[in-house]
């Protein structure tokens, strides 16, 4: 499968402006956006993204047809990566994360898991979520807090990518959670690492798309939801997510830019849930809400 690297280079206002239009654009995609400094002086920015299956032509086309005027006057340039498995390369070296009493680690730091800690080990797969994120490493702390001061009847991971957080509510109240996403990849490598982490037994996932499925019915209404997608579907999706927990429960909200709090804030608020806390981690933010208890 081609990997199609389109780069828009620009000020950093500029740029940033840019990422944000392309993360907007591609968002029910899913594909991979990136802004990082490209000059010394810090004044030049890139705003990157990885299409697939395409030719170079073509994905600079479709950017600039997504991003149209906003980006008219930015240089854009196409090519064509080499054939590696990104994610996995992007992992090489990483260091284990620690978030909370959970410790993300890869096969090759498993003798380093510390003493009481709980570890997840979760390797490069077609999937996001490896804990190195700010609003995976979030959700992680979170679900070590909510979990550490109560029991929750019925556990839902929406968008469970990688599975690591199911994985990690799991073996943190040892009961049943259910893993779901839209990727029937992410899936399967959910339900893969919770096997690889002695967590098979507790883990329930399928494929489906938001949570109008009709399998919903058989797990919930559930009391405490995990939703580290993005925020544009969560605006979406809060009053049918709403509609499937109970009276009392609690929400944990991420893939979220700090930006993104305000209105997040308001469509829950309208589903009737508060802000019990919020963690800003590397620009990104987690928020737990509640509903029909003054505390999480």
């Amino acid at each position: 499968m081609k990997t199609i690297r389109v780069k828009i280079t620009a000020e950093e206002l500029e740029a940033k402006r840019i990422s944000e239009i392309l993360e907007r654009a591609f968002e029910d995609e899913g594909n991979p956006v990136t802004i990082y400094e490209d000059s010394s002086d810090g004044k030049i920015w890139s705003a990157e993204i990885l299409l697939f299956s395409m030719e170079p032509d073509e994905a600079a086309a479709l950017v600039r047809d997504r991003v149209g005027a906003d980006a008219f006057a930015a240089p854009l340039e196409a090519e064509e990566l080499p054939d590696i498995n990104w994610v996995e390369k992007s992992l090489e070296g990483l260091k284990p994360v620690r978030a909370g009493r959970f410790f993300v680690h890869g096969s090759h730091d498993r003798d380093k898991v510390p003493g009481g800690a709980i570890g997840l080990e979760i390797e490069a797969a077609l999937a996001f979520g490896t804990g190195h994120h700010g609003t995976t490493a979030g959700c992680l702390e979170e679900i070590d807090r909510l979990l550490s001061m109560r029991e929750y009847d019925s556990i839902l991971d929406l968008g469970t990518g990688t599975g690591v957080l199911a994985i990690a509510a799991a073996l943190k109240a040892r009961q049943q959670v259910l893993a779901t996403d839209n990727d029937p990849i992410a899936t399967r490598t959910a339900l893969e690492n919770a096997r690889l982490n002695g967590a098979r037994h507790l883990v329930t996932g399928f494929t489906a798309n938001g949570v109008e499925d009709r399998r919903f019915n058989l797990y919930g209404p559930f009391d405490l939801v995990i939703a580290n997608i993005l925020a544009r579907p969560l605006m979406k999706m809060s009053k049918s997510i709403c509609a499937r927990m109970t009276p009392t429960s609690t929400l944990i909200l991420s893939g979220l830019r700090i930006e993104d709090g305000p209105r997040i804030l308001f469509a829950y608020g309208c589903q009737g849930f508060v802000l019990d806390r919020r963690r800003e981690k590397d620009g990104w933010l987690t928020l737990t809400l509640v509903r029909g208890r003054k505390h999480a």
